[in-house]
Parts: structure tokens; sequence; C-alpha cells
């Protein structure tokens, strides 16, 4: 089974979809991000999704999941590069995603996890 990739970027973690994300991948997913949540005392989760064209409820409760799971953990997730037609889609299956935040790209969805202005404070600092 593939897995997807986390990144660590200081108390972030990063996500990139970059494959399909069928059922088993999804979960895979939330298991590994609740683990390394927990391992690495990750204050925010950043999932980019741009690659995904299309989502079915089942994804779309599995991302709702992840965000419920890491506010659980005291980490904030911002999902990042949703497409028109997954936005519609999750809309019209009646999906809400509670504690999730959405940006338009990955660094609107760092600015918004704070990373944006630790980076530049450590550029005023040197």
């Amino acid at each position: 089974m593939d897995r997807i990739p986390i990144l660590r970027m200081g108390d972030v973690l990063l996500v990139t979809i970059q494959v399909e994300l069928h059922d088993d991948i999804a979960l895979a997913l939330q298991d590994d991000l609740a683990a390394r949540i927990s391992q690495t005392g990750a204050r925010g989760v950043l999932i980019d999704i741009s690659a995904l064209e299309l989502v079915d409820s089942f994804i779309g409760r599995t991302i709702a999941t992840i965000s419920g799971i890491a506010a659980i953990m005291d980490a904030r997730t911002v999902v990042v590069g949703m497409q028109p037609a997954v936005a519609i889609t999750l809309v019209e299956l009646g999906l809400s995603l509670p504690n999730v935040l959405t940006a338009l790209d990955v660094e609107r969805g760092m600015r918004l996890l704070g990373i944006t202005r630790s980076v530049d404070a450590d550029r005023r600092t040197r």
C-alpha cells in the first residue's frame, strides 16, 4: 500500500497529496498523521490537495476526521489548493469541515498557521 509522505517544517506537518486518494491510503494518512502529531508535538497540519480533482463523501469525511483528531491533539489544520469541483462536491454532499481552515495556496495556508510571521521575524533578527 502506498503512503503519503508527511514532512515536518518547524512545528507544522506538511502533507502534499499527489496521488489519487483511495480509501485505504486516506485511512493510513489519518493514522500516520495522528502518530506524527503525537511524536512531534506539531501545532499545525497543512494538507495540500491541489492535485485532487475529485473527492467522494468518504474522502471528505476523512479530511474532517483528520482535522478533528488534530484539534483534539492541539494542532490546527489548513487544507490548501482545493479545486472548484472539489469544493462544489463537498457542498453538494452536505459535508462541512469543522476545525478545518482553508486557503487557496500553500503560502496563504502557512500564513494562517503563523509560519510566515516566524520566518520574517528570523530575517529581521539576523
